[in-house]
Order: structure tokens, then sequence, then C-alpha cells
């Protein structure tokens, strides 16, 4: 393992604890300090693997406080991993901070690749592929109302997150913001055993999970409105 390397952003599975990566176990295992969202969450993970690291809470709401400590230590040479519960560090989850932290210290990153939610989601739908652009999760309600105005007319395929208890209030709104009939995909539980994946307009959509009890983390894929692409 590189020693210039400081900090490893090291990709999880998002479901399937098979889909870890080999140079990812290697990391995990070599690492000085393993920093995680949730600590009990990846105890399942390397505990799988066998991995017996030391473990350091990192997360949304202790990150601003954390960030000088781990900085420090890195400074004086010790190697971390950073891992979120699921999926690549950064995207829409903890990491950027340190991240930029590490570049402004001088301290190299490196990103792993690995799982991410929206990638096979978006392989697997069945709408455009070629431009699409990378919402996450829409604000819970401040700013939500506005952005939702400005992507009425993004003509790119849009990726969106979002929890369960809230996938019925979202293609709810996506019916009334981007019209009855524009295609979607709504795709949940990626790579675990109850894996579903649904194509269909907005309107079906939101019908169809109006019946059924939503359960598990989603990904929409919505497509982009028919005209003259954006630019950028």
């Amino acid at each position: 393992m590189d020693e210039k390397i400081s900090l490893f952003l090291v990709p999880t599975p998002v479901g399937n604890l098979e889909d870890i990566t080999l140079r990812a176990i290697k990391v995990l295992q070599q690492v000085d300090v393993i920093l995680a969202e949730d600590t009990r969450k990846t105890g399942v993970l390397l505990k799988h693997l066998s991995i017996n690291r030391p473990l350091q809470s990192y997360h949304i709401f202790n990150e601003h406080q954390t960030v000088e400590r781990l900085i420090k230590a890195m400074a004086q040479g010790q190697q971390f991993a950073l891992v979120s519960d699921a999926g690549t560090p950064c995207i829409s989850d903890p990491g950027f901070l340190l991240v930029r932290a590490c570049r402004q210290a001088g301290l190299v990153v490196q990103c792993l690749p690995g799982a991410t939610a929206f990638v096979p989601a978006l392989a697997q739908a069945g709408l455009p592929t070629d431009r699409f652009c990378f919402e996450g999760f829409l604000p819970p309600k401040k700013g939500r109302k506005t952005r939702l105005e400005l992507l009425a007319s993004e003509n790119r395929t849009m990726i969106f997150y979002e929890a369960p208890h809230r996938i019925r209030k979202t293609l709810a709104e996506f019916v009334t913001f981007f019209g009855a009939a524009r295609m979607a995909c709504v795709v949940r539980e990626l790579s675990k055993i109850y894996e579903e994946t649904q194509t269909d307009t907005l309107d079906n959509l939101a019908a169809y999970f109006d019946q059924k009890e939503p359960k598990g983390e989603f990904v929409i894929i919505v497509e982009g409105k028919k005209g003259k692409a954006n630019e950028g």
C-alpha cells in the first residue's frame, strides 16, 4: 500500500456484501484507522471480512469537530480509510470536508472505484444514459419547491435518492412538476434479495407505490424534458 496516501475513500457494498472489491479489502486490512459513518454497520462488514482494525466514528454530526484532529494525525504519518454506510463516501454521504482539508494541507487522497447506488440503477433503467445529472436527496423542506421548479426544464436524465417514508410524496411532486406522462424508473433494495425495478410513467409509478408499502432505500431515475439540450 502506498505510504504517501493519507486518506483512502473506500466504497462499501450497497446491499450484497460480496460486492466489496479485493483492493478495498486490502486497504481496510492495512490502514491504521477506519473512519465509519456508523461503526455498528461497518462493524458487521468488517466481521464478515474478518478484518480487525480500529474504528472511529465520522458522520455528518461530528465532522466539523473532528477534521482538524484527523488532519494532524495524517500529517504525523497515520493512514486512514473513510467508509460510509453503503456506497462511495462523499456521494450523498459525509467526506467532502475531510477531503478538502486534506487537499489544503497537501495530503494525498485516493478514492477507490467501487459501489455507488445510482450507477447500476441508471444502467438498468432503460432511460437515456448519454447525459445525466445527479441530484441525490432533494431538500426535505426549505428550497424543495424551488429545486423542483428548476429541474422541470432539465433535459438530461435526472437521478435522485429517496428514503421510504418520503417516496410517495416525492413521486406525487414529480407528477406535479414534471408531468404525469414523464417516464421514470424506481429501483429499491439494490443488490439485495428483494431488489425491485419499476419503469413506467410517473403517474403510474405514483399509483403503484400508493398501493404498495415502500420499504428499503430508493433510487429514482427521471427522463429529462424533451427538447433542446441544456448546456454543460
